[in-house]
This record gives structure tokens, sequence and C-alpha cells, in this order.
């Protein structure tokens, strides 16, 4: 049994209309040996599992490679109602709401955004968006240089590796000291990171679950920070926040991340869009665009922007960024994506990557030569170790419909990581798509 939204009667009166008689004739033109008889479903599927089950019965025999990468980008399921709100002409025709007398609904639209990233960083303040997440990160530093009026930053290198390489290039000619701290393994070290904070620091920045996907607990660090009136910025994965402990929780002073993973594509890199909150006293060091709620002169509740210091709106030498396009509508998107799940479908959400990784992973260290490196906890990602190349072992299951990880050799060349793989498992791969992953990786490593 299917579900149709319309009356028997209402498909009568759209039939009249377009001028056919019945369902079967309005799809005549469709040979009858391509229309299928019944898709067999079974009862009570879920969304996600009818998808699955459709896109395969459609692939006639051809299927997507089942990705097991990760590195800052996801494979997430989206909610149908994601799409569908965010193909609206009102929100994807619009651009950019310097009129709030004409753009009520997406300024309201962007100010419950910025309440929703306050929610899951638990921190106070957000802005409207900006580019990405190496952006976003890169932002972050130079923020907390004009707040502090500092210009020496700590830089955790299990920070990924490419917001890493946009941080350094923002700050070239910006900061004489940007000092960078290795990890001690899998984990960030937070010996190090302390030792290397003194009174010149404007910021230290780390990366919760960190780029080997190791999840630390920076409350810490954050009060070692403090301590030299320096800020702690926390680079975070938004699913985790379903589970792990949130930036704010810990004292972090500002807190972003690459939003992709909030009901956005990964559409082969982007568009997508990076978040920035922060505490309130520092909100007017916030790069972007910010929307305020107001009142009318009719006592009625109204959005406008506020606190524009984007170089578009003021001298340059007071601009708190150049930073000329947010991701209006990707961001919107994630708005749609948390307000369709709510506060315990995201747990839920949290709580499957985090158990699927956990399978994967026990499965994976019962081959022989394969070991996980993380010693502390993780969310849906953990690196492993192989006795070979992890490159060439990637290309082997490739070529049999399987994206493996993220091989950490280029990204840390002196680290002796040549055979050391990330593993990334969303909520969408199934228990049979792990298996697979476990007895090809098996068939790579000993056939």
């Amino acid at each position: 049994m299917g579900y149709c939204p319309n009356t028997p009667e209402e498909i009568q009166e759209m039939l009249a209309v377009i001028g056919a008689k019945s369902i079967d004739e309005l799809f005549s033109s469709i040979p009858a040996a391509l229309r299928a008889k019944s898709f067999d479903l079974p009862e009570g599927m879920s969304e996600l599992e009818l998808m699955r089950l459709m896109q395969e019965k459609a692939a006639s025999g051809g299927t997507d490679i089942v990705s097991f990468i990760g590195g800052g980008l996801y494979d997430h399921f989206i909610p149908a109602a994601v799409d569908h709100l965010s193909c609206r002409a009102e929100f994807y025709t619009a651009y950019t709401p310097y009129q709030p007398e004409c753009a009520q609904g997406t300024l309201q639209a962007l100010y419950e955004y910025q309440s929703a990233i306050c929610r899951l960083t638990r921190l106070e303040s957000s802005n409207a968006s900006l580019y990405d997440g190496g952006t976003a990160l890169a932002e972050a530093a130079l923020m907390a240089m004009r707040v502090t009026g500092r210009h020496a930053v700590v830089l955790d290198r299990s920070v990924n590796p490419l917001h890493r390489e946009v941080v350094q290039g923002y700050l070239a000619n910006l900061s004489d000291k940007v000092v960078e701290v290795n990890p001690n393994g899998c984990s960030s070290d937070l010996d190090a990171l302390m030792a290397a904070i003194d009174d010149e620091t404007a910021a230290v920045i780390v990366q919760n679950p960190n780029f080997f996907g190791s999840v630390h607990d920076f409350t810490a660090l954050a009060a070692k920070a403090h301590e030299h009136e320096a800020l702690l910025i926390v680079s975070c994965y938004p699913i985790a926040l379903g589970l792990v402990k949130s930036p704010g929780e810990m004292g972090a002073d500002i807190a972003v991340g690459e939003g992709q993973s909030l009901g956005n594509k990964l559409s082969f890199g982007g568009p997508y869009f990076g978040f920035i909150a922060t505490r309130k006293r520092f909100i007017r060091n916030l790069p972007g665009r910010i929307v305020g709620e107001t009142v009318d002169k009719n006592g009625e509740r109204g959005y406008v922007l506020t606190l524009q210091a984007r170089e578009q709106h003021i001298k340059r030498q007071k601009a708190t960024s150049n930073i000329c396009s947010n991701q209006s509508l990707c961001a919107l998107r994630g708005l749609m994506f948390t307000a369709a799940l709510g506060k315990k479908g995201f747990e839920a959400l949290a709580a499957l990557n985090y158990d699927k990784a956990q399978y994967a992973s026990s499965e994976l260290i019962g081959i022989n030569g394969v070991s996980v490196l993380n010693e502390g906890a993780t969310f849906n990602e953990f690196t492993i170790t192989l006795p070979k190349p992890a490159a060439e072992v990637v290309a082997k299951l490739l070529a049999a419909g399987v994206a493996a990880g993220v091989p950490l050799a280029d990204y840390y060349p002196d680290l002796g990581m040549e055979n050391a793989l990330v593993v990334t498992v969303t909520e969408k791969r199934t228990k049979a798509e792990i298996d697979r992953l476990v007895a090809l990786l098996k068939e790579a490593l000993w056939s």
C-alpha cells in the first residue's frame, strides 16, 4: 500500500483539467514494458529506508559508490522536507535582505537559524552564516586578534589540514607567530597546547572531534587560555553536538564549523556554509551579517540586519570582515534540517552515527594486521593502521565500489602515517555495507 494525499474526487478533478480520462491514460505515453506493475514495498518503512529501496530499484543493477569518507564533509540523510521547503521561490530566489520591509520572511528565517546555531553550540550569539568551514575558522582567528589586540595564535595540527591551510593563508601577513602543535598519536596534545600559551597569545585553535576522529574535553584548555586572557576557538562537527559536550559547555569563546552535514548534499564540493557563534560580549567583533529582532512603529515584531560592520557598510579600517557572501540558502537548509529533526531526533541521529561507527571499528580490528589508533573516545570517525600503504588499499576497494576512507600520508607526511586511514560511518551506512567493507579490506590485505 502507498500513501496518496489526494482523494479520488481530487484526482478526477485534476485529470479533467489536463484532459485525461484516467491515470492509465495519463501515463499511456510510457511503454508498458517500462512501467512497474508493483513496487512490492514492505509495511512500515522509514523515509530513509524507502528512499534507499527505491534507489536500488531505479539503479537497474548499477549502484553508487558506498562512501566511508569524511574528513569534514559527510554523507548524511536529508529529509525530503528540506528539499521541498528550500526550493520554494521565496527562499531560493532571495538575495540579500537589505530592505527589511520587503524581506521579513528571509530575515526571520535567518534569525531562527542564528538561534539554532546558538542552541547547538551553547553560545549566546551567532551571525547569519559564513562562506564555509575553513573561512569560518580563519575569521574566528581574526576576530580573536581584534578582541585581544594580539597577533600570536596556537594552532593544533589535529585540526582539519585543509582548514589549517586557509587559516595560514589568512594570517600570513597579519600574524608574526603561528605556533603549530603536533598531535600525540591521534589525540590533541593538551599538555603541549597549554605549554604553548603565553601572554602574547590571541587564541588557541582546536577541533572536536579532531581530524583523526578523536573526541576531547577542552575545558581545562579553555581555563588555561583564559588565565592568559587568550580566547579558545573550537571547530566542531555539528552532528556530533547531539552527543558530544558542546564548545560553550567547555568554556570556548568562539565555535565554528562546516555546516554541510546540516541538510546540504555533498554536491561535488559545494556550495556549503560556515557557522560561527560566540559570547555576547564579543558580538561587536563578530564578522559577517547579523539579523536582529526589533519592533516597528506600530509595536509589531520585526527583523533587520544589525551590527553591519562589513566593509560594504563601514570604513575599511573599522570593518570586522570583508565577507560579502554568507550562504543564506544553504544556512536555511541547515535550519530546516535541525527543525525537522528536533532535539530528540538530533540526539537519536548522533547516537546512530556513534553506534554504527563502534560496530565498524569492532569488526575492522578483527582483521589480521589492522588496529585502531585512537586511544580515547571517538564519534563516527576513527583512524586505523594497515599492514600496507593506505592509498593502495583504498584504490583496490574503490574499484569494487567502496570508498574506504581518507589516507593520511599526504596530510601528515612527517608523522609516519603512510599506512593510516580515517574511516567514517554515518547513519546511512547499513550493516551489510559495513560488513562488505570489512570483507573487501580483508581480501585486499591478504589475498
